[in-house]
């Protein structure tokens, strides 16, 4: 197939990129830089020109595409409302140019606190996360003969090069000097390795039911109190609690995710696409040390 893909030189972008060409597919990456074209190129894909606000970028990079991947998102926690406006303008432009078609359009989502199985639906007027609406406008995109498909991500999203929830939440206990869990840290968070959620993303591209939600989940529930015992002991530095009124002080802006107990199982997504897990969980990962180089 020939894919185009948004937010091709990102995290799980760049493995999703990797993951269809290895599987034969031709790519073409949105890239919004000169670094992100230089490096979609490097990895053997076409290079369009443009961000997920320019609208018209978006079009020139999905027209004449037998599918879409959209990975890309604003992810600025201060202006929540903004980024999933965004969102939404994009998977919207893609649903009408790819109406009945019966192309795929796979699309990236979220879990952290708002669903615990593939068949759960949480309300976009309740749900604390920005994604739920376009989710749930995807989805729906089954009736207007579109192949549609939502990877739910886990909300760590681990591997060598991370930037993201782990290398922040190391970050802060390497500066605080004491690795810290909120509460008694026995809330959990789901986790998958960065390349066996590119993996779901192209079994989602080339198989997954119109409709479909799937979760990209390896871990199920992995307790906060666990994760910190790893850093405190790679670090050595203690191991500390933090009472939850004064978590944003302690972690700033993660603060406010730290303490979300999730639980999310990826059954029916297995059991669909035969998508199975291989590389290192979360602890196993972090075991691994290479969250901990610096420099």
């Amino acid at each position: 197939m020939r894919v185009f893909v948004t937010g091709a030189s990102g995290w799980v972008g760049s493995a999703v990129t990797a993951e269809l060409i290895a599987a034969g597919h031709q790519v073409v990456g949105l890239a919004r830089s000169d670094a992100s074209a230089e490096a979609i190129a490097a990895a053997g894909a076409e290079v369009q020109r443009g961000d997920i606000t320019d609208l018209d970028s978006l079009r020139a990079g999905a027209e004449g595409a037998d599918g879409i991947i959209h990975t890309a998102f604003i992810h600025d926690f201060n202006a929540h409302e903004d980024a999933a406006a965004v969102d939404f303008a994009a998977v919207a432009l893609f649903g009408d140019m790819l109406e009945g078609s019966d192309r795929p359009l796979v699309i990236a989502s979220g879990i952290l606190g708002a669903v615990s199985e593939e068949t759960d639906r949480p309300d976009p007027a309740t749900s604390r996360s920005p994604r739920v609406l376009t989710e749930q406008t995807l989805l729906g995109f089954a009736d207007r003969g579109i192949r549609s498909s939502a990877v739910r991500l886990a909300p760590t999203v681990h591997g060598d090069g991370d930037h993201g929830f782990m290398a922040t939440l190391i970050g802060i206990d390497r500066e605080k000097g004491s690795s810290g869990y909120i509460g008694d840290g026995s809330n959990t968070w789901p986790a998958v390795h960065r390349l066996d959620a590119a993996h779901l993303f192209c079994l989602a591209l080339e198989k997954a039911p119109a409709g479909s939600a799937l979760h990209a989940v390896d871990d199920e529930g992995v307790p906060l109190r666990d994760v910190a015992e790893v850093i405190g002991r790679h670090l050595d530095v203690p191991v500390v609690s933090v009472a939850p009124e004064n978590a944003v002080d302690h972690f700033s802006w993660l603060g406010r995710f730290l303490g979300i107990d999730s639980h999310a199982s990826s059954a029916i997504t297995r059991e669909l696409l035969g998508w199975e897990p291989t590389h290192p969980g979360l602890i196993e990962d972090l075991e691994l040390g290479h969250y901990f180089r610096v420099g």
